[in-house]
């Protein structure tokens, strides 16, 4: 008997690309499939979509939740599904037909929990962007450690919905509800109970990237709270590190560095005061790691000076920084 696959898809908003999401699931070559829309409280017409793509294929089930995120939508999904294994995908991307059978060949193959498909980034028109995450060149077993320090290098690819996972694997862990940057958090976590994942070159599940036309009606004092969370998955990092893993110590504090760069980068000018308690910390690491922003071997040049800058002088870098990005739009 064919184990069967669970797909779980949280949806929230999607009318423009739910239906093509769906039916590159359900036109799968592995058809031991159940589908799971959890539609997280749309109101575009996305929760009548999801119903009407559910008479259309007897595999696909929907449920109707509060909007609480993507995170909830899933863990729902998680709750609900009946297969042996999990798949995630987001409404907005698509997958490659035979993407599932691959995965679960692999599976069966090595006998390993956990594999790992490869993705591309492409635009709105199907046109192909930079890989993000590079895609080795042929199968191979990452152990776990290994993993750990492509992801400490922004190497490795973090995300579910390129994993499919024995779901057993879920009993003890969800996805943590009201944070971002959730898939790592809860990666990290499982790969304590495994010795690694099987990871194909192939590059199936592509990852639609689009313009977010909302973005151009914020204010300079929008911050998304992104940035906050990946400072919180670094110290959190760094303490697993300490703990299991010494050898990737270096990485670990480049991991460090470079995630309170980003926040730097980012944080509203005006959210930069003593009394902003996170930001303060951020600092505070930076000056007590100077010398790792010097000497780190994994830094880049120009992350090194931009730590040492922002060290120094965050607020000045900053709007220096925001008058230069300015100039160069205002050019492009």
């Amino acid at each position: 008997m064919a184990e069967k696959i669970s797909v779980i898809v949280p949806v929230y908003n999607s009318i423009d690309c739910l239906e093509k999401c769906v039916k590159s699931i359900c036109e799968q070559t592995y058809t031991n499939l159940e589908i799971l829309l959890i539609d997280d409280g749309s109101t575009d017409g996305t929760d009548r979509l999801c119903e009407r793509l559910a008479l259309e294929d007897y595999r696909i089930r929907t449920y109707h939740k509060k909007n609480g995120g993507a995170s909830s939508a899933r863990n729902i999904g998680i709750k609900l599904a009946s297969g042996e294994y999990f798949g995630f995908v987001d409404s907005d991307d698509y997958i490659e037909p035979d993407m599932y059978e691959l995965m679960i060949e692999a599976v069966r193959e090595k006998k390993v929990p956990m594999v790992q498909i490869s993705r591309d980034e492409v635009d709105e028109e199907g046109g192909r962007l930079p890989d993000v995450c590079v895609p080795p060149d042929e199968t191979w077993f990452c152990q776990t450690e290994t993993f750990l320090k492509e992801l400490l290098l922004h190497k490795g690819d973090c995300s579910f919905c390129t994993k499919l996972v024995r779901r057993d694997l879920f009993e003890k862990h969800r996805f943590p509800e009201g944070v971002l940057n959730e898939d790592f958090s809860l990666l990290v976590e499982m790969f304590q109970e495994i010795d690694g994942v099987v990871i194909l070159p192939k590059q199936c599940y592509h990852v639609v990237c689009r313009s977010q036309s909302t973005t151009r009606s914020k204010t300079q004092d929008s911050f998304s709270r992104v940035f906050l969370d990946i400072v919180d998955n670094a110290d959190r990092m760094q303490a697993l590190v300490d703990q299991k893993y010494p050898g990737l110590h270096a990485y670990a504090i480049r991991f460090n560095l470079y995630q309170r760069l980003d926040y730097l980068l980012h944080v509203p000018i005006s959210q930069m005061t003593k009394n902003n308690d996170f930001y303060c910390k951020v600092k505070a690491y930076l000056r007590e790691h100077v010398c790792d922003s010097i000497i780190n071997p994994y830094l880049t040049g120009k992350n090194k000076v931009y730590l040492l800058l922002l060290t120094t002088a965050p607020k000045t870098v900053r709007k220096v920084h925001a008058r230069k990005m300015a100039a160069r739009e205002s050019h492009g």
